[in-house]
């Protein structure tokens, strides 16, 4: 069945760097684009990202251009999201997703992974 899995967060200091991986199984990764979300505790999930299916273009919310990249590696079936510079208001649990291209919209995306904590602490 169709699955992505997070892994790479945790605790890191104002400034710092993690590397999230979302790896996809059950289903061919080429053919989708894949999002990256964040929702910090009372607030609204946040578009973070997302790269596409047909020619990698990537997008980024305005809040973390500059810091953060994305990409992917089909032969490994995983999508990178790479964020640099780290800082409090960073902290969230980021989800990837899965959908037919990039959008905003949430409810395009059929499958969800669960997510992955990052806590950027002093």
């Amino acid at each position: 069945q169709v699955q992505l899995v997070e892994s790479g967060g945790g605790l890191v200091q104002p400034g710092g760097s993690l590397r999230l991986s979302c790896a996809a199984s059950g289903f061919t990764l080429g053919d989708y684009a894949i999002g990256w979300f964040r929702r910090a505790p009372g607030k609204e999930r946040e578009g973070v990202s997302c790269i596409s299916s047909s020619d990698g273009t990537t997008y980024f919310g305005d809040s973390v251009k500059g810091r953060f990249t994305i990409s992917r590696d089909n032969s490994k079936n995983t999508v990178y999201l790479q964020m640099n510079s780290l800082k409090p208001e960073d902290t969230a649990l980021y989800y990837c997703a899965r959908s037919q291209s990039c959008t905003d919209y949430g409810v395009l995306y059929d499958y969800w992974g669960q997510g992955t904590q990052v806590t950027v602490s002093s």
